[in-house]
């Protein structure tokens, strides 16, 4: 299953060349989406090269061809002059999924397999459960396009993030690019921006529900575990009311697992647990306030609620160190009859409060995590509350894309005198510290440190399933490999351009933990 052009042997002087090249060609381009645009060609048009790009500079390259520039290109998709890489499944092709999807892998893949080589070492029937003779699918990352980003319904135009979100499995883990499959379950839209846009090529119909939704998916998931029963899956972006009922129902048929609800709660436990690094605190005396509580959120207060469970409290005690914050205020106990299915767990007795502001000032809160996809709603007021109970206020503001986040960098460091400890969803610059002249980087907490490690441990291990205490363990692991001088400086996290080092290290320690639970079996060399 690893992929590495870069550790195969020296690429040669013509390769160096044409790496050079490429990166001068994208350099000189100023705009992001052009950026993204030159990428895709690129990927295309020398594939071994666009590989190796990546694979050199992640941390220049990745926000182009994923957050936060693949979220204008998912709005603009179907403008977009690029060739689709993944496989549409449409309301249309209900019962004829699995023929859709072999017919996609065999002839629409072709030009991928050409462009870097077929050989994909480590891949075998015990691994993926492919057919004898047939190119196995280690992962595939599929979504439905209903909650893109913080940009809701974006229909057909959602496969961007598919086609994103599969290339981190190579470029940060080293999955082979022939052996991942991005699809898109194009089911309609209520975008009625898209159904009235002549460019849109999505259908042209209200989203499917109900039953008949349930059956192409079921479809969709029967055909694809029937072609290639250890094939992992990532659910990306779903909607809320179908992202937990989804995971829900086949997260034991078969490896499996929501990078929104799962991933985004491992990177932001990591997080949280390398700023106790900072505030020398014990993550048992923790408050955490949410601002949004949709799956995301909730995820992540689930998983931080296992976390404090390790400490020796009981679960109702750790449930009970996670406040959230919806549209209608601070959910709670009085609002129990009106809460959807995922916040009832989070329903305290506590007393109700209508807004941030009076909710930081009734919780007292150690951290303050974003997820609402409301840009600017940490204001002034709320960072500086933050500030004035804590004398360093942890905040995460985790919504994506840039325009969505709740602060920015600069902001939090600015109305908190330096002292905030931050990480954020979308990447921000660095700030030179006013009392000191300090320059102080902020932590992006980006999914790519933990999925792609992971989903690679669960490829090769041939996973059954994938565990919530698989997401424990990436998070405790990631936060130990940031060093002392990283943490002063404001990174929560390792390197980005470090990231191979720090998929091989987590990916090790996930293969142990599922060998050891029975989950699958010790990988053959690779």
């Amino acid at each position: 299953i690893i992929f590495r052009l870069t550790r195969r042997r020296a690429p040669s002087s013509r390769a160096m060349t044409a790496l050079r090249t490429a990166l001068d060609a994208f350099r000189a381009i100023a705009d992001p989406l052009e950026r993204y645009v030159f990428l895709r060609h690129l990927q295309r048009r020398d594939t071994s090269t666009f590989y190796r790009a990546l694979v050199a500079k992640p941390l220049e390259l990745m926000p182009f061809v994923y957050t936060p520039t693949v979220g204008e290109a998912c709005e603009r998709y179907h403008e977009l002059p690029t060739a689709v890489n993944g496989v549409y499944i449409t309301a249309d092709d209900a019962g004829r999924v699995g023929a859709k999807l072999r017919e996609h892998w065999t002839t629409e893949m072709a030009w991928l397999r050409e462009g870097v080589g077929a050989s994909a070492r480590g891949v075998s029937a015990r691994g993926t459960g492919a057919h004898a003779g047939e190119a196995p699918v280690a992962v595939a990352v599929v979504t439905d396009g209903e909650r893109i980003l913080g940009l809701g319904d974006l229909g057909a135009g959602g496969m961007g993030i598919s086609e994103g979100k599969i290339l981190l499995y190579t470029v940060c883990a080293g999955v082979h690019p022939t052996t991942c499959l991005p699809v898109c379950l194009d089911v309609g839209t209520n975008n009625e921006r898209l159904l009235k846009d002549p460019n849109y090529k999505g259908l042209r119909k209200e989203r499917l529900k109900g039953e008949a939704y349930d059956a192409l998916v079921d479809e969709f998931m029967r055909e694809l575990r029937a072609w290639q029963p250890r094939c992992l899956v990532q659910f990306e972006d779903f909607g809320n009311a179908n992202a937990f009922r989804i995971l829900e129902k086949y997260r034991t048929t078969g490896p499996c697992f929501n990078d929104d609800i799962q991933g985004t709660a491992a990177i932001t436990l990591a997080a949280l647990l390398s700023s106790l690094r900072v505030t020398r605190g014990e993550l048992a005396d923790q408050k955490i306030l949410f601002y949004g509580a949709g799956e995301a959120g909730v995820g992540i207060g689930e998983l931080i609620a296992m976390a404090m469970e390790k400490t020796g409290m009981t679960h109702n005690q750790a449930m009970e160190r996670c406040y959230f914050m919806d549209s209608k205020g601070l959910v709670c106990k009085s609002r129990l009859s009106g809460l959807q299915p995922h916040k009832v767990a989070f329903a305290h007795d506590v007393e109700y409060q209508p807004d941030l502001l009076s909710a930081i000032d009734a919780i007292k809160p150690t951290a303050l995590i974003g997820v609402s996809t409301i840009g600017g709603a940490f204001n002034e007021d709320v960072v500086k509350a933050m500030a004035a109970l804590n004398e360093r206020p942890i905040i995460f503001p985790l919504s994506n894309p840039t325009s969505k986040a709740e602060c920015t960098f600069e902001q939090a460091m600015r109305w908190t005198d330096g002292k905030v400890v931050f990480a954020s969803g979308s990447p921000f610059d660095p700030v030179t510290r006013q009392r000191d002249g300090v320059k102080v980087f902020p932590a992006q907490a980006n999914n790519a440190y933990v999925f792609p490690a992971l989903g690679y441990a669960a490829a090769l291990t041939g996973a059954s399933q994938v565990t919530d205490d698989l997401f424990l363990a990436a998070a405790e692991a990631l936060s130990k490999l940031t060093t002392d001088s990283e943490i002063d400086a404001g990174h929560l996290f390792p390197d980005m351009n470090a990231i191979r080092d720090v998929s091989v290290a987590l990916t090790a320690e996930i293969c142990e933990m599922i060998v050891a639970q029975g989950l699958g079996s010790a990988p053959r060399d690779v």
